[in-house]
């Protein structure tokens, strides 16, 4: 999977594609001074950047392999803060639960040791607006 499908927002937050799981990229992003809130724990905006990453990567990954070509707008963007960050490595993957010809409905969630026990988690809700020239205007 290309790194083609992270932004330069991404990219400052230290965010890159680990792997890939079912077909879905699983983001990671590792601790530092960028992504540090409170001593010792990651900040809850690079936690919800990192959500919001793997949302639309896993969203742009999906209409990539259906040859559909959109401006992604964000509706809705609801974040659960269930746990800490802690100093290490986090990890996020989306799974689309609605692509309709116009919106998107994604939930994401992000883990650190245990993928069993989130520390946060994420609903998106996107508008898919055509690209001038494409066959969907």
């Amino acid at each position: 999977m290309a790194d083609s499908v992270l932004t330069p927002y991404a990219d400052s937050l230290g965010i890159v594609i680990h792997g890939e799981e079912d077909g879905a990229p699983v983001l990671g992003c590792d601790f530092g001074g960028n992504v540090e809130g409170r001593p010792g724990h990651l900040h809850g905006g690079a936690i919800s950047g990192l959500l919001e990453t793997a949302g639309y990567a896993m969203l742009r990954h999906e209409l990539s392999k259906q040859g559909r070509a959109y401006r992604l707008k964000p509706i809705n963007i609801t974040v659960q803060f269930l746990a800490p960050g802690k100093p290490k490595l986090t990890y996020a993957k989306a799974r689309i639960t609605k692509l309709g010809r116009r919106n998107a409905n994604i939930a994401v969630e992000a883990w650190q040791d245990d993928r069993g026990r989130p520390i946060a988690t994420a609903i998106m809700n996107i508008l898919m607006a055509p690209e001038a020239g494409s066959a969907e205007t």
